[in-house]
């Protein structure tokens, strides 16, 4: 059994949802290494992000904080300086603390206590998308639309390629550098990957590894617009749904690209690890795995994340140190917030307590890891005011049971182990009133619907005024190498710049009305 501080690579995702994985029930995907990684650790079955978009997603993990409770509203929010990470905290403990990678940090503060970020960013880091809510529900301030759909596919080619490609070539770079500093100091290294996000491109080799035959359609049918809830209404207008055909065929070519994604993510984990291992740091390095949200991947007729669906919602959670921890799985509720606490008393050898400033909202999930989940709350909780809404929206989840409160229009609940396709809208079930009442009172504590929506209006309006008056300049992302300010996706749209950077060239869909 290991006793020193142990050395973290942390592999994040992007979109990369719970029920893609072949460790949590899916029969499609081809991810062995990540198997391997699940079949050798801990895999939490019920994992969820905590705002199902970017750039709160991944501050909230940070901070240890539910986003609202740190204003992360969109992936235009600026993350605060002065709120402290687990970079900061763990550097405290003595650790070495870098990143390559994707992290959507908007703000002039690139870092949030990383010592080191290998690479730049791959999306603004200003506030170009800033959701305005004056405009409706079909305004799109990130371009959303369901071209990316109509051109899934193979090619030679793509901007999450060549990003990906240089997170994992950084990555695997600084193993080696971290091993030979000699210092004695443990180290904890971030790797985020922009795949799978749409769109659903990858190259000839990894399309190849699927039979297109075999690429199941999505389980659920699209869902009648007038029967949809509040919130997947809007979406359908943001993401311009009602403007596009999308076949049957469409969904498979999506799913078939995201797929092979999954499967060239998967490569780039396993050249992660054999780093590790030929440096001889197995024994005493905890690889986690997870993503920043997930992808509705057709489901429903729905696309992308920004809803509480399982697809969207639901990310894999994998800790894997087996000479610390034997392999298992972990049913309960938990969440990304519960990360920061998780890697402290990891780093710490015992329960960390020394937060400043009041606190954190997460649970330290080592308990687990060692086998007890007796003191597990099993709850967590998810918020949502990015591209799409038109308000504020809330899930909670205790047990199997998920309660939704969208916008103080719809309230939806359901049993996902009786009903893993939320089809059966419990909230007027007798039967379930009790629980009912307990979650709407979790979901309403200290949180004010009417009050919160005031505050994010006025927060867009000066986040808007800010970009038209400076035009997004400075762009305020991180800058590696000279030409950093200008490459990958900055002030223009990302379904153009995509669609630019994709070898060969394909015209962007356009819509069914002109």
């Amino acid at each position: 059994m290991a006793t020193k501080q142990p050395n973290i690579l942390f592999i994040q995702a992007d979109q990369m949802a719970g029920p893609a994985m072949p460790f949590q029930g899916n029969k499609t995907v081809k991810a062995p290494h990540m198997a391997r990684l699940a079949e050798e650790g801990v895999v939490f079955e019920n994992f969820y992000c905590n705002l199902p978009m970017c750039g709160p997603s991944r501050a909230s993990m940070h901070a240890g904080r539910l986003p609202f409770n740190i204003r992360m509203y969109d992936n235009a929010s600026e993350f605060q300086s002065s709120i402290p990470t687990f970079a900061h905290y763990l550097r405290s403990l003595g650790y070495h603390v870098e990143m390559s990678g994707k992290m959507h940090f908007v703000g002039a503060d690139q870092f949030h206590g990383y010592e080191k970020r290998h690479t730049t960013e791959i999306y603004p880091a200003n506030f170009a998308w800033t959701v305005d809510w004056t405009k409706g529900r079909e305004y799109r301030p990130t371009n959303l639309t369901m071209a990316p759909i109509l051109e899934s596919g193979p090619a030679i080619r793509t901007m999450q390629m060549d990003y990906d490609d240089e997170v994992a070539y950084n990555g695997v770079q600084a193993i080696y550098d971290l091993a030979r500093k000699g210092d004695g100091k443990p180290w904890y290294l971030t790797v985020s990957f922009t795949e799978p996000h749409s769109p659903y491109v990858i190259s000839q080799d990894y399309w190849d590894r699927y039979d297109h035959d075999e690429i199941e359609y999505p389980a659920v049918d699209e869902i009648p617009l007038d029967e949809k809830d509040h919130l997947s209404r809007n979406l359908h207008y943001c993401q311009g749904r009602h403007e596009f055909t999308v076949t049957p065929e469409n969904r498979r070519i999506a799913r078939h690209g995201y797929y092979g994604m999954i499967s060239y993510v998967d490569d780039k984990v396993a050249q992660l690890r054999e780093t590790i291992d030929k440096c001889g740091l197995a024994d005493n390095t905890i690889i986690i795995l997870t993503a920043d949200h997930g992808d509705m991947m057709g489901e429903r007729g729905m696309w992308f994340k920004q809803h509480f669906f399982e697809w969207a919602a639901k990310i894999p959670f994998v800790v894997h140190a087996p000479n610390r921890f034997k392999p298992g799985r972990v049913k309960q509720n938990a969440s990304l917030i519960d990360l920061m606490p998780t890697l402290l008393d990891l780093a710490a050898g015992k329960p960390f307590d020394d937060y400043a400033g009041g606190g954190i909202d997460g649970e330290s999930l080592v308990p687990a890891l060692n086998g007890d989940t007796s003191g597990m709350d099993d709850i967590c909780i998810s918020e949502f005011a990015a591209d799409g809404s038109t308000g504020v929206s809330r899930m909670v989840k205790k047990g199997p049971l998920k309660y939704m409160y969208l916008e103080g229009v719809d309230e939806l609940l359901y049993d996902i182990d009786a009903d893993p396709n939320e089809l059966n809208n419990l909230i007027d079930d007798p039967a379930h009133a009790e629980a009912l009442a307990e979650l709407r009172e979790i979901a309403m504590r200290n949180w004010d619907p009417e009050a919160l929506s005031k505050e994010i209006a006025l927060d867009q309006q000066r986040r808007l005024m800010i970009h038209r008056a400076t035009g997004g300049s400075p762009t305020w992302v991180n800058i590696v190498r000279a030409d950093d300010d200008n490459r990958y996706i900055r002030n223009a749209g990302a379904a153009d710049t995509k669609a630019k950077a994709r070898l060969p060239y394909v015209p962007p869909a356009k819509p069914d009305l002109v």
